[in-house]
């Protein structure tokens, strides 16, 4: 019998897993048993094999759908085929393609008047960058800037993602450029990616991102990505001077159809501080007013999730939330795990082609030259293989809980696995540092003040 693999699975092999297999579309790879690799490596319409009858593995194969009976003359696509990289497995990429912005917010380092941040890629650099990361098994990118769109070659380097067998996933941008002609142009290549815009709340987004107009610009953007089919998130700074339009803007996107909405707590940044003074809220007030919004939010009938980083995220729809808090809230805890599972699934890189941990990380690497690799310079596969950077990303909780002693003393490290490193580096200036922001959350009891303003949801803890 002649089977052929379903054209929506990819086996591939990694250094250290090397019986996996992708779906189309999907971000991370699932592992399959050594039996079953090997069986579904031959499912090339070609080969003969046993029947179903015959064979265990094929039945159950078919019946998960992984396989079916070959026509005469059928073959895999080359995406399909088994490909085996030497390298560690890495899935995704969140790759900024310009430092250069249309907008000059208050708060960004990135903002247009850094020109230090202004490089971009070539096409020619590009191509290359996009051919090492087929050859190491990336699958999915995350594409930002700068504003990525403002990139002269912003759809090529898309039709050169999905010529090569990826996709894109999430596209960060400020939506200035959004229209109908690019958004037909992104789905004449299949690149239906998730729309997260910037959007600092209702009657203030102009003022964040220094743009008059900005505010209209982005809510038609919102809109008309909605109408196309494209799911979208909004990310929102808040801080003392917009805090109190978070409620208003999160139920006006709700009513447009936005998928979620992303309230982030505008940093201790320069930048920000030279800009806003002390608009930056603590984290006492960010914790009390989020709260209150979320209680505020769950009290009416709304489908949009409402994600407040650093506390966690409310699906109002399924009458449930998660606490950021709260990472290990599934299986047994082990030191042996990464201390940030994003940055050991996903190769932050810069518009300068350097790496980082992750983008939240990178304005600190750069003013402090600690440069952890550069993809201009040395190959992907090196630097997913070995060396500096895939030592700093590879850091175990084990490591994290020697290191620091007052998260290694903790009653609550197996629950918060020392909190996020980005803001550790940010508030302490130490890549192992705590992070005072999830010591202040425990040490203050918030996660029962969340249960109390939410009697009637459910949660991870």
């Amino acid at each position: 019998m002649r089977y052929i693999l379903n054209p929506n699975i990819a086996l591939r092999s990694w250094m250290f897993v090397p019986y996996a297999y992708y779906i189309k579309g999907e971000r991370n790879a699932q592992g399959l048993k050594k039996d079953e690799f090997e069986f579904l490596s031959a499912c090339d319409g070609k080969t003969e094999l046993p029947t179903e009858k015959e064979s265990a593995i094929a039945h159950d194969l078919i019946e998960k759908g992984f396989i079916r009976k070959a026509e005469p003359g059928e073959s895999i696509s080359d995406w399909s085929r088994v490909r085996a990289f030497d390298n560690r497995y890495f899935p995704a990429m969140n790759l900024m393609i310009t430092g250069k912005c249309n907008y000059n917010c208050i708060h960004c380092f990135n903002a247009a008047d850094n020109a230090p941040l202004m490089s971009e890629w070539s096409m020619d650099e590009m191509n290359s960058l996009l051919d090492q990361a087929r050859d190491c098994g990336i699958n999915a990118f995350t594409i930002t800037g700068g504003e990525p769109m403002l990139h002269k070659n912003f759809f090529e380097i898309l039709e050169g993602i999905y010529s090569r067998g990826m996709f894109v996933e999430e596209l960060n941008t400020n939506g200035y450029f959004i229209n109908q002609q690019a958004l037909d142009r992104m789905k004449a290549v299949g690149c239906m990616p998730l729309m997260k815009i910037s959007f600092d709340g209702i009657g203030y987004h102009d003022w964040m991102r220094n743009h008059k107009g900005a505010e209209k610009t982005a809510l038609d953007a919102i809109s008309l990505c909605i109408k196309n089919g494209f799911r979208v998130k909004v990310q929102t700074n808040m801080n003392r001077r917009n805090c109190d339009s978070m409620l208003e803007t999160a139920k006006m996107l709700d009513s447009m159809g936005v998928d979620e909405m992303r309230i982030i707590r505008t940093t201790e940044a320069p930048r920000w501080v030279q800009n806003a003074g002390d608009a930056c809220l603590t984290f006492e007030e960010y914790f009390d007013k989020t709260i209150l919004l979320w209680q505020e939010y769950a009290s009416e009938s709304h489908y949009m999730n409402l994600t407040v980083w650093q506390l966690g995220t409310l699906y109002p729809d399924a009458g449930f939330y998660t606490l950021t808090a709260v990472n290990s809230c599934t299986g047994k805890y082990r030191g042996s795990s990464p201390v940030c599972k994003g940055t050991r699934g996903m190769v932050a890189v810069g518009a300068n082609g350097n790496v980082y941990p992750c983008h939240q990380m990178s304005g600190y690497y750069e003013q402090h030259g600690d440069i952890l690799g550069n993809v201009k310079q040395v190959s992907l596969q090196s630097l997913l293989s070995g060396g500096k950077y895939l030592d700093e990303v590879c850091t175990t909780l084990e490591v994290l809980r020697k290191e620091n002693k007052k998260c290694g003393n903790c009653t609550y490290f197996e629950l918060c696995n020392g909190g996020c490193r980005a803001i550790a580096l940010a508030l302490t200036g130490d890549k192992l540092g705590i992070d005072p922001s999830k010591c202040f959350f425990w040490e203050n009891g918030y996660a029962d003040k969340v249960a109390k303003a939410l009697p009637d949801y459910r949660t991870n803890i």
